[in-house]
């Protein structure tokens, strides 16, 4: 056994090294529903900066056809005055929500009409290599295997990376669709790796929704940040 003040000295510096590696702030998903037909989804994101504590939120209404934004389909807000005791910075995404209630309205979003999982991840670290998942669809059968492909390049605070999904899709008949989802040449800085959190699909049909945890690197610190990757079949 641990001397008393060897074991304390242990669990300090196991805690100081966690507080360096995890310095920063991470966001919260939410799944703000889909349309009707799911063709489209919405969702957003939010937290508290670390350094000012001021709430802050991002807001996304996504085409799943063309798996891009619809026009004026991506905001964001930092309230200027910091979060008090007990608060969590939701209260900025229900700003964002407020203000964009009527582009929701035009997409025919419908904040209850929100996603099934059929896949959600277990907690990795942050600089875990991303890899392949399984998952089924029982309702229909399908079987599905998905890869999140990424590539870094450059070093020290001028990196930049990349990702895709590859995605296949087994019919019950053992038929098979090959899918790549996103934009391998899109390169965006600061993001040192990607993960699937989770997979959901519409309560209609036809749609997925990939969500992707972003590790965006500062240094020794960084931000957790999501986005989503849709595919229509």
């Amino acid at each position: 056994m641990f001397p008393k003040k060897a074991l304390c000295i242990l669990v300090i510096t196991l805690l100081a090294g966690l507080s360096a590696l995890w310095a920063g702030d991470t966001a919260t998903f939410v799944d703000l529903g889909f349309s009707r037909d799911g063709r489209t989804y919405m969702f957003g994101q939010f937290g508290v900066q670390s350094e000012t504590l001021r709430p802050w939120a991002d807001l996304f209404i996504v085409d799943v056809e063309t798996n891009s934004f619809v026009s004026g389909g991506r905001s964001s807000f930092v309230h200027d005055r910091p979060i008090v005791a007990g608060q969590n910075g939701s209260g900025a995404l229900f700003h964002l929500i407020a203000q964009n209630s009527t582009l929701a309205a035009i997409h025919n979003i419908d904040n209850t009409f929100q996603g099934k999982p059929l896949f959600i991840s277990l907690d990795t670290r942050p600089d875990d290599p991303p890899g392949t998942i399984e998952f089924r669809d029982f309702e229909n059968g399908s079987f599905y295997r998905a890869s999140l492909v990424s590539r870094v390049e450059g070093s020290g605070s001028s990196f930049r990376s990349a990702f895709h999904i590859n995605l296949e899709r087994i019919e019950r008949d053992g038929s098979v669709r090959t899918f790549q989802i996103g934009n391998p040449q899109l390169m965006r800085p600061s993001i040192s790796a990607y993960h699937i959190r989770q997979v959901i699909i519409p309560p209609s049909s036809g749609s997925m929704i990939f969500v992707i945890e972003m590790i965006v690197r500062d240094g020794e610190h960084f931000d957790v940040r999501y986005m989503v990757e849709a595919v229509r079949f």
